[in-house]
């Protein structure tokens, strides 16, 4: 299956409790081929911005980065899983590491916002 990503705008449903994404977190998606790019906010999150590789199976290799309410520049890396809803829209199980701060672990899942 061929995944696009580009224009589909994201929000996280759930998140390991070391995670700073929330549900008030906005992913706005973009790709040009085997590329994808985002940036988001939202929540505990000003600014942020992802840069991603698709893999053949529609998974994407990022890395990401943002500065938080705290004042904190955060960065870390995600494989991110893409779920097909039965509405057409995405879901993504994601397993990510921070890559600052204590390094830890988590898992998160964001799902497509549906556009009217």
């Amino acid at each position: 299956m061929q995944f696009n990503y580009d224009g589909r705008v994201f929000r996280s449903v759930s998140n390991s409790g070391n995670g700073e994404a929330g549900a008030e977190t906005h992913f706005h998606y973009h790709q040009q081929q085997d590329v994808v790019w985002a940036a988001y906010g939202g929540g505990k999150i000003l600014l942020g911005s992802l840069l991603a590789k698709v893999h053949p199976d529609g998974s994407l290799d990022m890395r990401y980065q943002h500065l938080n309410q705290a004042g904190e520049f955060m960065t870390g890396e995600c494989h991110s899983v893409p779920e097909v809803l039965p509405d057409g829209r995405y879901r993504m199980h994601e397993k990510w590491r921070w890559t600052s701060g204590d390094n830890s672990s988590g898992e998160s899942i964001v799902e497509e916002i549906k556009q009217d």
